[in-house]
């Protein structure tokens, strides 16, 4: 199977109480696209300043994998500076934020697996 382009589904949103709006490009349509392993697989970009609020995940964990911009990832109350190429990984049971603190846009991928 093939999405083009053309094809992915775009969504803007304001996430978890963060500051102002995430765009979100779904890359996998929720659970039934991935075989009932996950709910979502987005390509994400947040503006400067903007952010993702402070959450808990239960039932399902997340990765990020950093393409472009800089920001702070917010680990369980610990901030932590990320870049292009860093990964960050919030297992079930814990929590976690982001902030683009660049002056370009913050992109990544966003991966949510059940656990």
């Amino acid at each position: 199977m093939i999405r083009r382009s053309d094809e992915q589904a775009i969504e803007f949103k304001c996430i978890r109480n963060g500051i102002g709006e995430t765009r979100m490009l779904k890359l996998l349509n929720g659970a039934e696209e991935m075989n009932g392993k996950g709910r979502m697989f987005n390509l994400m970009r947040i503006e400067p300043g903007n952010s993702i609020g402070e959450h808990t995940h239960t039932g399902d964990s997340e990765v990020f994998y950093f393409l472009k911009g800089s920001g702070e990832y917010t680990d369980d109350g610990t901030v932590i500076h990320v870049n292009p190429g860093d990964v960050a990984i919030c297992p079930d049971g814990h929590s976690h934020a982001l902030k683009n603190t660049g002056s370009e846009p913050l992109e990544f991928i966003a991966l949510i697996l059940y656990a």
